[in-house]
């Protein structure tokens, strides 16, 4: 018989999964007060973190600073890690086990001044969220928020905290939306130097993203490029 999975360390604060942080922990604590079920717990933190901050590609820089969970609650918003970070902080704050998970992806229907600023569609270390529920590891990905899947026509990813919650092949209309590539694994915090690593092999422009994140506004491009009805 194997032995169970030994989970303890998934609730330990980290530079980036900072569940200790003040922020963090009045989040979760607003969030999941007088629920007790891990699952309806878990639940509940993955729509405040989806829902309540802005997915913001513009956010990324090459700095440790932008991939940590209480700068999301700072800025009110994040990108796919750094929001995933906080979904493990505050489920960990919550007495979940919580770690980041890692996979490339291919956005199908990613902004052109995203994409000419990437000079890709490929997302390298996308992030997403895993949630130790029922004795077992649940995926949830919080990146996309209600209001910017409603504008862009995609399906906004729900979570039961029993299914895995992934990003949809297609769009409302059938189009490709997105696509996993490559997994990379998860982790008990985020891996900054080796995504920096990996992103400068594919990204040129890495360095001006900062500078991008001043003029751009993600949802407001994503309803530019909507068909007309």
């Amino acid at each position: 018989m194997t032995a169970p999975e030994d989970v303890s360390r998934y609730l330990q604060a980290g530079p980036h999964v900072d569940s200790d942080h003040p922020a963090v922990r009045a989040l979760a604590q607003e969030t999941t007060n007088g629920i007790s079920s891990v699952r309806e717990r878990a639940v509940a933190l993955y729509y405040a973190v989806r829902d309540g901050f802005r997915y913001d590609p513009y956010a990324i820089q090459a700095i440790d600073r932008c991939f940590t969970a209480s700068v999301v609650i700072e800025a009110g918003s994040g990108f796919c890690v750094s929001k995933a970070a906080l979904l493990a902080a505050t489920a960990r704050a919550a007495g979940i086990p919580a770690r980041v998970g890692f996979a490339d992806v291919k956005n199908h229907l990613t902004s052109p001044r995203l994409r000419d600023l990437m000079e890709t569609d490929e997302f390298v270390y996308h992030g997403y969220t895993e949630l130790w529920i029922d004795d077992r590891w649940v995926k949830a990905t919080p990146a996309f928020n209600r209001t910017l899947c409603d504008k862009a026509g995609v399906r906004p990813l729900e979570f039961d905290g029993q299914n895995d919650s992934l990003f949809h092949p297609l769009d409302q209309s059938g189009r490709k939306h997105m696509e996993y590539l490559r997994d990379h694994g998860s982790r008990p915090d985020v891996p900054v130097g080796e995504i920096l690593a990996a992103w400068e092999q594919v990204y040129p422009k890495m360095a001006t993203w900062g500078q991008q994140h001043i003029s751009a506004n993600f949802e407001q491009e994503a309803v530019s490029e909507l068909p007309a009805s």
